[in-house]
């Protein structure tokens, strides 16, 4: 290994960090500057959670293999039903049994 770090690499990062900086600051920027927002612009700022967490969730999902998909099924169900930490606690508990007997 020549070097800890390569150029190419620090330079990709840097320029991940500026981009999503200067989007984070436009977009306050952008909101301070309105004296009210408009509803569709609060819809669709209101929709961006569910929105990550789909970009998140559904690679997973596809390729995680039959114990990651099952466990995500389960984890929807009991998500019906119960709060956030107690669904990530079964999901937890559900993909540890499902890798060990699928294997």
């Amino acid at each position: 290994m020549d070097t800890m770090f390569h150029t190419q690499t620090l330079l990709i990062i840097a320029a991940g960090a500026i981009a999503t900086y200067l989007t984070r600051i436009g977009g306050y920027v952008f909101i301070t500057r309105m004296k009210r927002i408009p509803p569709r612009a609060e819809a669709a700022l209101n929709a961006v959670p569910a929105a990550v967490l789909t970009t998140l969730v559904a690679p997973a999902a596809v390729t995680g293999g039959l114990d990651v998909t099952l466990t995500m099924a389960v984890a929807f169900l009991v998500g019906l039903r119960i709060s956030l930490l107690p669904m990530l606690g079964v999901g937890w508990i559900v993909v540890m049994i499902l890798r060990h007997v699928i294997g």
